[in-house]
């Protein structure tokens, strides 16, 4: 059922305290359902809510909201619920929710916590947030190598509620140092009486815990993984990278680079919760910027004022220009930092990139010269169709060449390509295309 559908029948019943029509509710929507409606409730029908719906839930419906929401809801609960909850969680979502509180609030509830659980909390917290070591789990499996397969299942057993993922048994030494990974497939079809370590995988793919997320969340995909060991300077396993972590982190860097994209520095809090003055911060800075970048189209055509005069019809086609090379550089960017995101292409590969987005140009602009030289000829003679279509060829190519360039050298840098924002291609290649189109305008017009 469709969230809008829901959301009054839900506030509806919140009015007039229908326990048991939440409790049908809640027999027939899960954790994701309900994590799209609580966001849309009052905090004080969220209260309510959190109340009447089954604790068993309630940890399962916090994981599925994102980390902000489920920490504001978590601090309107009492110490004491808010610690079962968090207990109830995965260690990795409870640290996310734990990044948000105050570090009052967290030493607090950290307290209340049972002592095993709160150390597992504070061990993750010690790593950056965005981090492998931040976003993994210590909810393993672990055998050491001369167990039996039949034990190894027998322990299996013993742990399959508080393991993240039962799909990877690992194999360690006494030093807890990685040795081997075997899938629980290969695991039940080994004779019983078979040590793990002559089944195993040796030396499998694994993370450091200080390697960024995002080199995390590559490597469980392009290996095809369903989790990822992580582990520390000394090779010691600390946790598992699993597929829906890796799920929330493409989510959150597609989301960041969409905003760069956008002129905008992303947002640490989801837009609903993000107030005016929040909104304003992260758009000013980069407005500013274009704004002092766009002084230099007013700079260019002042300094070509004089040939604008003898040449009135040429300021009809400045917006055509300009606007061409925005698009232009707007599609060239967005198609190359996608390839960087997803490692097609490094710095190694510019002479290609650029070749490749220069052919693209020309043939692009061709087109569109030729379109610009016939419709602009009939309209206002040869030699100003002449200048626009000469203009749209250079002006293509340019922007291409610009927008192909810039985020391959700003990655080498260390710099997100993703800054270089279409907004920001769009008022360098104004600038510069008007420079172009007005130079032309003095050759060939003196020239025709």
């Amino acid at each position: 059922m469709a969230t809008d559908e829901l959301l009054p029948e839900v506030r509806a019943m919140i009015a007039q305290r229908q326990e048991r029509g939440i409790h049908g509710l809640a027999d027939r929507l899960g954790p994701a359902e309900w994590a799209d409606l609580v966001p849309r409730l009052d905090p004080a029908e969220v209260a309510v809510l959190f109340q009447w719906l089954p604790e068993s839930e309630l940890a399962e419906l916090l994981e599925e909201l994102d980390p902000v929401s489920a920490a504001g809801i978590l601090r309107s609960l009492s110490r004491a619920v808010a610690a079962d909850l968090l207990e109830a969680m995965d260690p990795d979502d409870a640290t996310d929710v734990f990044e948000e509180f105050p570090k009052a609030d967290a030493e607090q509830i950290l307290t209340a916590m049972e002592p095993e659980e709160a150390a597992e909390i504070r061990e993750l917290m010690a790593y950056p947030p965005d981090s492998a070591g931040g976003i993994m789990t210590p909810a393993f499996v672990a055998v050491p190598p001369d167990l039996r397969a039949d034990q190894a299942v027998t322990s299996l057993r013993q742990v399959a509620e508080e393991a993240e993922t039962l799909f990877y048994v690992y194999v360690i030494d006494p030093a807890e140092r990685l040795l081997g990974v075997l899938s629980l497939h290969n695991l039940v079809l080994t004779r019983p009486e078979t040590p793990v370590s002559q089944v195993m995988v040796r030396d499998p793919i694994r993370v450091r815990a200080d390697a960024d997320q995002e080199t995390a969340a590559r490597l469980l995909i392009d290996h095809n993984l369903l989790a990822l060991p992580v582990v520390d300077e000394e090779d010691r396993l600390l946790g598992i990278i699993t597929q829906d972590d890796v799920a929330d982190i493409l989510e959150e860097e597609a989301t960041e680079d969409i905003e760069r994209l956008g002129g905008s520095q992303p947002l640490d809090t989801p837009y609903r919760l993000a107030n005016v003055a929040l909104l304003v911060r992260r758009r000013l800075g980069w407005l500013l910027f274009l704004f002092v970048g766009g002084l230099l189209t007013s700079q260019v055509l002042t300094s070509f004022a004089d040939r604008l005069d003898r040449e009135a019809a040429l300021l009809a086609f400045i917006p055509l220009i300009i606007g061409i090379g925005g698009n232009v550089g707007s599609q060239t960017v967005t198609t190359l930092v996608r390839a960087i995101g997803v490692g097609e292409v490094d710095l190694r590969d510019l002479s290609w990139v650029l070749a490749k987005e220069m052919a693209v140009g020309l043939v692009v602009g061709l087109v569109m010269g030729l379109a610009g030289l016939v419709r602009v000829g009939l309209q206002d003679g040869v030699r100003i169709g002449l200048v626009v279509g000469s203009t749209i060829v250079c002006v293509t190519i340019w922007a291409a060449t610009v927008a192909a360039v810039l985020p391959l050298i700003l990655r080498r840098l260390g710099v997100d390509p993703a800054v270089v924002s279409a907004p920001l291609i769009t008022t360098l290649v104004d600038a510069t295309g008007l420079l172009i189109y007005l130079t032309i305008a003095g050759l060939l017009l003196t020239q025709v």
